[in-house]
Order: C-alpha cells, then structure tokens, then sequence
C-alpha cells in the first residue's frame, strides 16, 4: 500500500509548528517595530534638534566675545591688523610711521599711511576714534589761545596741577583733568610719550605741553618679574590685559624661561610700541 503524502510522523509535526511558530513572531516584531518607528524618529529628530541648537548657541557665543569696539587705529597690533584683513606691509607702513612719532587723525590719512585697499578701509573706517581735538581746523584762530609765561623754564610733569595745564592752547577743563586722571593711574609718568596715549588730546597740544612741561622727578616703579609673577600680578601692568597675562604665561610655559621682556614680540598680538610701555613695569631678572 501506497503512504499517503499528507500523513507526518511526531518529529516532522514538531517541526512544522516551530517554523510556524517563527513565522508568527517574525511577523508580530514587525508590526510593532513598523507602529514603533515614528516614536524612534522623532527621537531621533529632537536629538538632532538638540544638537544644532547646541551649536547656534555656540556660534553666538562666539561672535558675542568677538564683538568690535571702537578703537584708536594708532595703536594697531599685528594681529588685529592682521584680523582686518591688512597685509604685513601695510601694518609694518602703519608702525614705521608711528615710530617716526606721527599719529594717524582721520580715515583718510590711515588709507594714506598704510596703502590699506578700499574695501578694507570700508569695513575698519566705522570704528576709528580719533581724538577730538577742535584747534587742528583751519578756525583754530578764532578760538582764544592762552600760554603760560615763557620763562624758559620747565615744570614737572608730574607734579602741576589741572590749572597749569589749562593754560596751554588747547587743553581745557576736561582734557587737563584727564591728563591728571591717566597720571594717577600710571602711577605718575615715566617717558614723555604716554601723553599721546591720554585720550582726546592730538599730537600738536602734546607738543606744545612738552615744551612746558617735562619729567623731572619720575616715579619708582616697583617692576613685576616676568618669570615668576602670576596671572594677577601681570594683569595689574596697566598697559596688560588678562588675555595678554594669559599669553605670557602661555609663552614662558613653553621656553621655561624669558631672558628679557622684549622676547614678548614673539607672541601675537605684542608689537613693538606697546613692549616699549609694559617693559618699563616688568624684568626678566
């Protein structure tokens, strides 16, 4: 007698229930994971969400620190020049003139110093401050000019008083009340040339005030070591910052130890006019 086809034995009917068994549940997962993915996908999306606001946030932080204030353009670093987009050619035009002891006093003659292109200009020219100073127009006679006696002789610069200063063409009650202000704050004057550096007041009125005026008797000044001070003692230099203080420490980390303060010129940032002011408050001894 022939076996019939559809009659199974105890082992292949286990068989086929474990295959339909394995079936059903593949089936069942799929069905659950196709109703679960749009949860996971909105998951997912909120993640993402998360991550680009993470990263805008990051971008305004930045471009929050790295808001433009005015400047004087006179006293340009390498590297903000560098920043604007200037060549070193035309900073190094800008610091030689400097050197020679001529200030910059418009946009006009910034673009004639340096040779800067048009559109650089453009983008720096909004945030020049130059100090306003009324007498360098050509109606600087009909304002009243008045001059101390012309004895020949010389005061200290560090000693008179706000009234003898006004009485030099040029300075007023608030420029001479400046100058007293940016004196205190030096701790008195130690070169002759940080009078330019008193804001509002034009090269031509610094003249004449040093030909009245000079540094008899200049200030102790206590100076800060260079290779062992901490971050705070250097940002108490009045012409260093914090940042600059970071930079130093950075820089004295990696050579072990700074022979003389003008090594600084080696950091960005530190041109040679502003390491002219900082070493007369720090040593490298």
């Amino acid at each position: 007698m022939k076996k019939s086809r559809f009659r199974f034995d105890k082992k292949e009917r286990s068989g086929i229930f474990f295959l339909l068994a394995i079936i059903f549940f593949t089936q069942i997962s799929y069905l659950w994971y196709k109703a679960l993915m749009p949860a996971v996908r909105e998951v997912e999306d909120d993640q993402v969400l998360l991550a680009l606001r993470e990263q805008l946030d990051s971008l305004a932080n930045i471009q929050e620190r790295d808001t433009v204030y005015p400047f004087n353009p006179n006293y340009l670093s390498d590297y903000k020049g560098y920043i604007w987009g200037m060549s070193v050619t035309e900073i190094d035009r800008l610091h030689a003139y400097r050197s020679a002891g001529n200030f910059v006093n418009s946009a006009e003659d910034f673009a004639r110093v340096t040779g800067v292109c048009d559109t650089v200009l453009q983008r720096m020219a909004p945030y020049f401050r130059f100090p306003d100073f009324p007498e360098k127009v050509a109606s600087s006679k009909k304002i009243s000019r008045k001059v101390i006696s012309d004895t020949g002789k010389k005061y200290d610069l560090n000693r008179v008083g706000e009234q003898e200063l006004k009485k030099v063409s040029g300075v007023g009650e608030k420029l001479s009340a400046r100058i007293v202000k940016y004196r205190n704050l030096l701790g008195g004057f130690s070169v002759p040339e940080q009078l330019y550096e008193v804001y509002g007041l034009d090269s031509v009125v610094v003249e004449r005030l040093l030909k009245y005026f000079e540094i008899v008797d200049p200030p102790e000044i206590r100076q800060v070591n260079i290779n062992t001070a901490s971050l705070n003692q250097l940002a108490s230099v009045v012409y260093i910052s914090k940042e600059d203080a970071r930079a130093i420490i950075t820089y004295r980390t990696r050579v072990d130890t700074i022979y003389s303060v003008g090594e600084l010129r080696k950091i960005e940032g530190f041109s040679k006019e502003k390491i002219a002011r900082i070493e007369l408050y720090l040593t490298a001894r």
